[in-house]
């Protein structure tokens, strides 16, 4: 489980996280969802420890992780699986090369141990004879997916996603949604995703936090959504479906 526990966080005297609490469980697809600027971003950061909270705590099962240190962090880290927005996957490096990088920086495997680990990943994701390839040379969908191979590389017990739905067509978003979904069951993972589209929400979001102006609005599953007499929430559903609206009668 990951708990977070009344945390704040700023920024140059100007408030983004006021007082969240929320609680993550093993197996389930956490979705965080809101506004751009609402400060999800910086909350999943925060879980991560890529920022340094200001008050409160993040606790990794029974261990306070925003309060360790450098190095007793890195132990922690070696649980924790990065999807970054973009895929953020090394442009000079093959595709192979950039799912061995955290088999690299965390374990002592020999290199043909790392290769059969990168190899079983690929192949997990669905991404075939393409080793050698850079991921200038792949689909944007493609680079997704490797992106998932190198956070799953590890054998992650946490999972984290910044919009892994950025940038992609409503089929390849579908696909890798289901494909999050079903590492988190295989790897009973607690999966965290920041994400703003509601067809995401809606197919896979079994426990939902919306945030508005840094605070935890709402908190409820895909099913709840569909009831809820949150304002602040009901206008955000509304002004996303809205704008995918507005993008389809562009294509047409």
């Amino acid at each position: 489980m990951i708990k977070v526990d009344h945390i704040w966080k700023s920024f140059n005297n100007q408030t983004v996280l006021k007082d969240i609490s929320v609680e993550f469980k093993k197996g389930k697809t956490n979705l965080i969802i809101g506004q751009s600027g609402s400060g999800k971003t910086v909350l999943l950061k925060s879980i991560v420890g890529l920022l340094d909270i200001d008050k409160g705590e993040v606790k990794y099962d029974d261990v306070v992780y925003s309060k360790l240190d450098f190095r007793k962090k890195k132990e922690i880290r070696k649980k924790i699986g990065m999807l970054f927005q973009g895929s953020a996957l090394f442009d000079s490096s093959t595709v192979e090369e950039n799912v061995i990088y955290p088999l690299n920086m965390f374990t002592n495997m020999s290199y043909e141990e790392k290769r059969e680990r990168a190899n079983f990943c690929l192949n997990r994701v669905n991404i075939l004879n393409a080793n050698h390839l850079y991921p200038s040379e792949i689909s944007g969908g493609m680079q997704k997916r490797v992106a998932i191979a190198r956070a799953i590389a590890l054998n992650p017990e946490y999972l984290f996603c910044d919009e892994p739905d950025s940038g992609l067509d409503p089929i390849t978003t579908l696909r890798i949604n289901n494909l999050i979904k079903e590492i988190t069951d295989e790897f009973n993972t607690i999966t965290i995703v920041n994400t703003h589209d509601m067809n995401s929400v809606m197919e896979f979001g079994e426990k939902i936090i919306f945030i508005h102006m840094g605070q935890k609005w709402w908190e409820g599953t895909n099913k709840d959504i569909l009831h809820s007499e949150n304002e602040k929430l009901n206008d955000f559903v509304f002004a996303n479906h809205m704008a995918k609206r507005l993008k389809q009668i562009k294509r047409i």
